[in-house]
């Protein structure tokens, strides 16, 4: 049967513990392929640069025995070049399988209606999955569980924030969201679907605009770039607008002792995050962005699995 991953409204709370536990297995056999994609090319549709993106998945679908191809915007341009539709007609008869990475939702929602064979959302406007159930996984590799804890972002209501307010939800973790007053806020509509996953497992989120409260008593700190790829002509307002929102060691004084410092990376020391934060003893980006490989690898063979089945 056909699985994707657009976002984490895909996965149930049981079915994201369960690539948790498989992601922890399979980084404890490290290079070990389990053969899943033996046979099998993953095409990557990349409309955007990457860094970890395109590196994780290419390694870990060769770990994994499958063979990768990268279209880049100069290959396949979405919904310029020819139809998105089009496209993932086309793909289907190529591949096994896509890793969108794309400027509009819509492109990855239409590449998942039109084609025959998984879709993995790599990244869009709306939605990060990958990354939250990377930094789900990383969360209760350091600090030994999920339900309970509290998770401060302090920054941009991106796809970052979105893909993690589900993913807190759907785990029982409290999320404290510190945003600029304005357009910076999640999306509305991203948020009432946290609230009503956060009812089941009595997850708490909190809005509000004032970092200090969001990092009160915080078991763990995010954050995200202030300027994002495509945003670079709002860079500007966007600068002025973040003011007082960067992570440094005087906001945290009030975090909880043992917490641990995230950034999903690529990072501005001296904008979002100070230098003695990032590089500091509590911050894990780093096996964070190791485990990018782990986690992907678990959600191929999670897809693969049920699709063989």
């Amino acid at each position: 049967m056909k699985r994707d991953l657009l976002s984490l409204e895909d996965f149930s709370s049981e079915e994201i513990q369960t690539i948790l536990r498989m992601t922890k297995k399979v980084k404890g056999t490290r290079n070990h392929s389990s053969g899943i994609l033996s046979g099998k090319t993953i095409g990557l549709v990349f409309q955007k640069p990457s860094n970890r993106t395109r590196v994780s998945f290419e390694v870990g679908i060769a770990q994994l025995g499958g063979n990768c191809i990268y279209l880049g915007p100069e290959e396949i341009n979405l919904g310029v070049r020819e139809t998105t539709e089009d496209v993932a007609k086309t793909l289907t008869r190529y591949l096994d399988g896509i890793v969108a990475r794309t400027h509009k939702h819509e492109d990855i929602v239409d590449l998942t209606k039109y084609s025959t064979i998984p879709v993995i959302n790599g990244l869009s406007d709306l939605y990060h999955p990958c990354q939250a159930l990377t930094d789900l996984f990383s969360i209760e590799e350091k600090l030994g569980e999920l339900k309970g804890l509290t998770l401060a972002y302090v920054g941009d209501g991106n796809n970052v924030c979105h893909s993690l307010l589900l993913g807190c939800a759907k785990v029982g973790m409290n999320m404290q969201i510190a945003t600029p007053k304005g357009e910076y806020s999640p999306n509305a509509s991203v948020v009432q679907k946290a609230l009503e996953y956060a009812k089941a497992t009595n997850a708490k989120i909190v809005l509000t605009n004032d970092p200090n409260e969001a990092v009160n008593k915080a078991d763990v700190i995010y954050a995200d770039v202030w300027v994002s790829m495509g945003q670079e002509e709002e860079s500007e307002k966007r600068l002025k607008d973040f003011q007082g929102f960067q992570i440094n060691k005087e906001l945290l004084k009030t975090a909880n002792k043992n917490y641990v410092f995230m950034h999903c990376l690529p990072a501005h020391r001296g904008l979002e995050v100070a230098a003695d934060v990032i590089d500091g003893d509590h911050s894990i980006v780093f096996d964070q962005a190791e485990n990018r490989l782990h986690t992907q690898k678990a959600i191929l063979i999670f897809l693969y699995e049920r699709r063989r089945n």
